[in-house]
């Protein structure tokens, strides 16, 4: 009983990790309405949770090994609880993003405890697979079902209580965890990697920074110029310190390991376009296709539920054809899902056959990528393989939402240039469109138009830069010319 309430607790856990990812996005239109959040705005407000997660995922690991994972998972979750109160409770868009921070900070320790508590509560057995299915269910149902659930919040309640449901269940996840969860500790937990931790962190808030600001401030501004110089530096100096670490977050020579490289590829390529689109789609949805907040949740279950679905046939069919095929395949029909949506889009059909196949294909790819990178390099360095992917993910993702949100705008720009010639800069006026707001002087058909052709700009951008990956991947994973082969499959 005490190991099925330990369980419990962490798929409770688990589940507002799930939700937390994709029910957000769908109040974009909503909060540009009643918090006056400009674009740039949204767009922390949905990057600064990711970009925590980045910050906070390697040092946890180190951290809950040292001090004990339930301690840090307990302290975690009550974190986790008292920001998605602050985030509940946020009376301005500037509020907002600092809770979303602190919220992915705890979010992302929450997150990283889990799978070490699953692996000591449950060591070996039956009861082992069945907690970790449970767990990766729970966490997937979150994901998939969490952009109906949001809408429902908002349709029935109002956008607070997409943060603030987190608060009872958080609350729910301690009186289940405090009496059932075993304390753990490695006895040979080793030492903290704070200086790449750090200058990693500073590096991708950099990117980000000079992505989502610089054409406002001017890439020839002294604030861009400094903060160029310092994400530069600050990559340099990951490079170094992650070399000569005894104990580095990233081991660079884990890349060496082709199978590893191919994988990752497969890490980046998901999380290069698929979802970073789930965070624009609900604006296309309702500004473009005047969708409510529910319809919107509806529609954007075709786009994430497949993902829940397909990871068993992912499975079955990399066992039979193996991961070097699947991988590069996944990561192409990704791109193939984006094209179906491309033409939809430009000749106004439904989206439907597009989103299911490109979560059909990301459910296939997953399991793949994830057995991988874990499986292709020795056993004691699982831990920090995981690590590289899981961090590789959620860099590409801030980094995407950021660059889909530029190219989202500059092709909004450049439609509303065709109608409003003699115009200046229509950046300002694109932000707006782009962030759902209601634009006096200019007909419905025009916003629809405008949105249509920046949505037609970052589907190919997606599919581009996923077809691109797909192909690295098949060409790492089939070389033939190096003199030492490397296994290719965990299986």
């Amino acid at each position: 009983m005490k190991n099925t309430l330990a369980l419990m607790a962490v798929c409770l856990a688990a589940l507002m990790s799930g939700l937390e990812i994709s029910s957000v996005p769908v109040l974009s239109p909503v909060l540009e309405q009643e918090l006056h959040a400009s674009f740039r705005e949204l767009q922390w407000i949905m990057n600064a949770y990711t970009l925590a997660c980045t910050t906070v995922l390697m040092a946890t690991g180190t951290l809950a090994d040292r001090y004990g994972r339930k301690r840090v998972f307990i302290i975690s979750t009550i974190a986790f609880g008292l920001t998605s109160l602050m985030c509940g409770l946020a009376t301005s868009s500037r509020w907002l993003i600092a809770a979303r921070f602190a919220q992915g900070l705890s979010g992302g320790a929450m997150l990283t405890c889990l799978i070490a508590i699953l692996s000591s509560q449950f060591p070996q057995g039956k009861a082992r697979s069945q907690a970790f299915a449970a767990w990766g269910i729970t966490f997937g149902f979150g994901l998939g079902f969490g952009p109906i659930i949001g809408g429902i919040l908002v349709a029935w309640f109002n956008w607070r209580w997409v943060f603030l449901v987190h608060v009872f269940i958080a609350i729910l996840t301690l009186i289940l965890a405090l009496k059932n969860v075993v304390e753990s500790r490695d006895g040979q937990a080793k030492k903290l990697d704070l200086g790449g931790l750090i200058t990693l962190s500073v590096t991708v808030m950099g990117a980000t920074f000079l992505i989502t600001q610089g054409s406002s401030l001017g890439l020839g501004s002294v604030i861009a110029r400094a903060v160029l110089l310092v994400t530069a530096l600050s990559a340099a100096m990951f490079i170094w310190i992650e070399k000569r670490h005894p104990h580095p977050m990233f081991d660079f020579s884990v890349f060496r390991v082709r199978a590893f490289s191919c994988a990752l590829m497969g890490s980046v390529g998901m999380n290069f376009s698929f979802w970073p689109l789930m965070i624009y789609l609900p604006v296309y949805y309702q500004s473009g296709l005047g969708y409510d907040s529910v319809t919107t949740g509806l529609a954007l279950l075709a786009y994430t539920l497949p993902t829940l679905l397909m990871p068993p046939l992912g499975e079955k069919l990399t066992a039979r054809y193996g991961a070097s095929r699947i991988i590069p395949f996944g990561l192409f029909t990704i791109g193939a899902g984006f094209i179906l949506m491309l033409i939809a889009v430009v000749h106004h059909l439904s989206l439907l056959p597009g989103a299911l196949l490109a979560g059909m294909a990301l459910g296939l790819t997953n399991t793949p990528v994830t057995n991988t990178t874990t499986g292709s390099v020795a056993a004691n360095r699982a831990g920090m393989a995981s690590g590289i992917d899981i961090s590789a993910r959620l860099i590409t993702l801030a980094v995407n939402i950021a660059l889909m949100g530029s190219l989202l705008v500059a092709g909004i720009a450049a439609s509303l240039k065709k109608v409003m010639p003699a115009a200046g800069d229509l950046s300002s006026l694109a932000e707006r469109i782009a962030g759902g707001s209601v634009v006096e002087g200019l007909q419905t058909a025009q916003i629809a138009q405008a949105l249509t052709d920046g949505f037609a700009v970052i589907l190919i951008y997606g599919a581009a830069g996923v077809w691109i990956l797909a192909l690295m991947s098949y060409l790492l994973f089939n070389d033939k010319g190096r003199r030492k082969t490397v296994t290719c499959e965990p299986y």
